[in-house]
């Protein structure tokens, strides 16, 4: 019988020793590595291209949304079910953009995680009943109707300056970003000069404020 390689990636050691212990005692699925924020994810993925991911959306150092967008370029292959707290409609909109294929709150029932993966190694989206009703109406008709929101300037955001509005946000200095990403200092500078510019908010602060609405970081997970 072939078994789902899953990697499960969370920065809270007692949800990841969890999930761990129930994956674990399931006789189709093999846990092939863990993460603690969504960089180490990103690596393990590159080296082991797991069937799976299984990503909480508010990580350190990369958050979930970015490592599934990150994670979906380097193998398409790959199968991201995101997990988190939120049934926040922004966040599961934002998740289904990202690539991944499924989503599931964190208050769901063990044998829920299970159908969700089965399902999505499958082929098949997943939500969590909870909210799949109302998010696909909804998301539907935000999809086909205008809005003035800002998502539209995140979207003109490349890759890199994602990365970077989240170290900021994090509090994180040019010279860790440096180090963090193996760019110069200058560079840093230069992205975050670009990306305030594109969002038009001229200070940490206002980074900060963005980067919470837009789930990029979090201060309750």
């Amino acid at each position: 019988m072939k078994r789902i390689k899953v990697l499960v990636a969370d920065d809270h050691t007692i949800v990841r020793q969890g999930l761990l212990a129930l994956l674990n005692e399931q006789p189709d699925i093999e846990v092939v590595a863990e993460a603690e924020d969504g960089r180490d994810a990103l690596k393990k993925c590159e080296k082991l291209s797991p069937d799976i991911v299984i990503l909480d959306v508010g990580m350190p150092r990369l958050n979930g949304l970015e490592a599934a967008r990150q994670i979906k370029k380097q193998n398409q292959a790959t199968k991201i079910l995101m997990l988190t707290m939120h049934s926040d409609e922004e966040y599961i909109f934002e998740t289904l953009r990202s690539g991944a294929s499924g989503y599931l709150l964190k208050d769901a029932a063990a044998t829920e995680l299970i159908t969700a993966i089965h399902s999505i190694y499958s082929g098949q989206s997943y939500l969590s009943p909870s909210v799949s009703h109302r998010v696909i109406e909804n998301y539907i008709r935000k999809e086909t109707t205008p809005t003035s929101d800002d998502s539209g300037s995140h979207k003109l955001l490349t890759e890199r300056e994602r990365e970077v509005l989240q170290l900021v946000a994090e509090g994180k200095t040019n010279r860790e970003i440096s180090d963090m990403l193996n760019i110069s200092i200058k560079t840093v500078d230069n992205h975050r000069t670009n990306l305030m510019n594109k969002l038009d908010i001229h200070d940490r602060a206002g980074l900060v404020r963005y980067a919470i609405k837009k789930g990029i970081i979090t201060l309750t997970e």
